[in-house]
């Protein structure tokens, strides 16, 4: 089960001081709360699968395709999810602990109302992926693919998210707090109510001219200055 909170620290809309403008919308946040859990004891993953009210403790799932299944009020802790096929899964009241993989697919799935905690992810593939009131919070994920997937009211907080590709994507809502974003790929991602003040470091590899939508601080926009200088095609010498 699922308390949701009131919203982020972005706080809502209203009028800035004077030639401020709107404030940044704060996300909505998740706030899980499982109900008591059974162990997992269905041996591997099947595709189409449903789980409601498991926990999968420890559990490797390698290699396995668990495409289209749902997860209810589940807690996966520590799993392995290297190559794990779950194209059009859907996560929703859930919550994902310590979880580590490398190409782990996700594309297509939707996270809805889960919290994705210290995980530890390479080449995740989440692009198509449809993602409301997430939290991910702590770990590193290299590479993670994002393009044409749909964020509303997710919060990245004290993450290491490497070239992550937002390409395509639309993110609403979407706060990164506490958190490093080295490399990232916007190209046609279309922003709105995107708060990127917490990012250090912010690194904008591409569509740096799509933070249309985006706030972010004054030392920010002075490290990203040769990026836009660059975009806007002004020589600086």
């Amino acid at each position: 089960m699922v308390r949701r909170a009131a919203g982020g620290a972005g706080g809502s809309s209203g009028s800035g001081g004077p030639g401020g403008g709107s404030r940044v919308k704060g996300a909505r946040r998740p706030e899980v709360r499982l109900p008591p859990l059974e162990p997992f004891r269905g041996g591997e993953l099947e595709p189409d699968g449903d789980y409601d009210g498991l926990e999968f403790l420890e559990s490797d799932f390698v290699g396995q395709d668990g495409a289209g299944s749902r997860f209810m009020d589940c807690a996966l802790r520590g799993c392995a999810l290297d190559e794990t096929g779950l194209r059009n899964a859907r996560f929703l009241d859930s919550s994902l602990t310590g979880i580590r993989g490398v190409g782990t697919d996700l594309s297509g799935a939707t996270l809805r109302d889960t919290e994705l905690i210290d995980a530890r992810l390479g080449g995740t593939q989440l692009h198509g992926a449809a993602l409301e009131r997430v939290l991910i919070r702590g770990g590193k994920i290299d590479y993670l693919n994002l393009r044409t997937a749909t964020l509303k009211d997710v919060v990245f907080q004290g993450c290491v998210l490497v070239e992550p590709d937002f390409g395509g994507a639309r993110l609403e809502r979407v706060e990164f707090v506490d958190c490093a974003l080295k490399g990232a790929d916007l190209t046609s991602a279309t922003l709105k109510d995107v708060d990127l003040r917490g990012a250090a470091p912010l690194e904008i590899a591409r569509g740096v001219g799509r933070l249309t939508g985006a706030v972010i601080s004054t030392a920010q926009l002075l490290d990203l200055a040769p990026v836009l200088a660059a975009e806007a095609g002004i020589r600086v010498e």
